[in-house]
């Protein structure tokens, strides 16, 4: 990714002036946290234990679904929403979404690589995927940055905050329950606590009963004990 130093501060600068409903958000959160959490398993893997084997590389499968899940997401309804109000405005992330998904399919390789290895070869297969892990990582948060910033700023020229909530709920309502679930479990826990507050509360409001439910059983387990208390007032329900 090329990135102009000028042309990103003065998007951050402007974006950090004028608070505006950021719809990247909470999912980057998500996907940051996760990233970070499957490299770091990566990374202490015990090559030698089958099943610590098997559930690093279920992590790195399951991380690389999210992923192309979420670039599916991005291309389907955020880049026609950016050119409809700016003609070629998504078209190198547009480049980069293809690059990417060609390296998501390359970690799955290295995952299968690792599972048919054995012995001083496993460790030398686990060693290459965590690399590869990392590098893809690292080139995904200057990704992301990028359009928390640039594209951001195509968004908020174009759309109002209430255009813009339509559109992230139209995301949201495309997604299955399960991918819904997996998404919240890491989203909340990586936000702030107002953000948990006004995802969640929204959720409250607007959702069946069971589903609210089932999204606080899956988030409550990964907050420590004062952050589930502060949200559980927040929220009115049983701390």
């Amino acid at each position: 990714m090329k990135i102009d130093p000028r042309e990103m501060q003065a998007a951050q600068t402007l974006a950090e002036a004028l608070p505006r409903l950021n719809i990247y958000q909470g999912i980057h959160k998500a996907l940051r946290a996760m990233m970070m959490d499957t490299l770091a398993a990566l990374g202490r893997l015990d090559a030698g234990d089958g099943a610590d084997v098997a559930r690093a590389s279920a992590r790195v499968l399951a991380l690389a679904e999210c992923c192309e899940s979420h670039l599916g997401h991005e291309n389907d309804f955020i880049h026609p929403a950016m050119e409809a109000h700016r003609p070629g405005s998504s078209a190198q992330v547009a480049g980069e979404h293809a690059h990417h998904l060609a390296a998501l399919a390359q970690l799955r390789q290295a995952v299968a690589l690792l599972g048919a290895c054995q012995g001083a070869a496993r460790a030398a297969a686990a060693l290459a995927l965590y690399r590869q892990l990392a590098l893809f990582v690292a080139e995904n948060f200057q990704h992301m940055h990028f359009e928390e910033t640039a594209h951001n700023q195509v968004l908020w020229d174009g759309y109002g905050d209430e255009e813009l909530q339509a559109l992230e709920m139209r995301i949201v309502a495309s997604l299955p329950p399960e991918e819904n679930l997996t998404m919240l479990r890491w989203m909340i826990p990586a936000m702030a606590p107002a953000e948990r507050l006004q995802v969640l509360g929204g959720m409250q409001a607007g959702a069946p009963a069971p589903a609210f439910a089932a999204a606080l059983d899956v988030v409550r387990p990964h907050l420590s004990g004062h952050d589930w208390a502060r949200l559980a007032g927040g929220l009115g329900v049983p701390a």
